[in-house]
């Protein structure tokens, strides 16, 4: 059987040691819409700051994006793009499509060049 050792990152002399981590993000598509999935843990580094975290946020009534990168930044512009989409539905009396929420998304992460979120919009 081969195993390596030291797999544990707990102790000091792991810290210069790369750490796995990710965000576990699908959508599946079907004849009545899509059924969209995602993990549910915030990590810091090893440690698991939330187990308990919803990466899928609705941005209007049909339109989800799945959120994967900083937890702050990709939060802050999920919420900036529901703020914008209310508006839109407000002034153009429409609401809008999963094209002007990803150019909305787009638009948004510009905002922020020191982090690089990935959000995916379904509809």
């Amino acid at each position: 059987m081969m195993y390596e050792e030291n797999v544990n990152l707990e102790g000091p002399e792991d810290l210069g040691r790369e750490h796995m981590m990710g965000t576990s993000i699908m959508a599946v598509e079907f004849d009545g819409g899509v059924v969209l999935g995602a993990d549910s843990r915030t990590t810091t580094g090893a440690y698991i700051a939330n187990r308990v975290t919803n990466k899928i946020t609705p941005v209007a009534d049909r339109i989800f994006c799945c959120r994967s990168g900083s937890a702050a930044d990709t939060q802050m512009i999920s919420d900036h793009v529901r703020y914008n989409l209310e508006l839109y539905s407000l002034q153009t009396g429409e609401e809008p499509s999963p094209s002007v929420a990803a150019r909305l998304i787009c638009l948004s992460s510009s905002y922020f060049p020191c982090s690089t979120p990935t959000l995916y919009v379904f509809s």
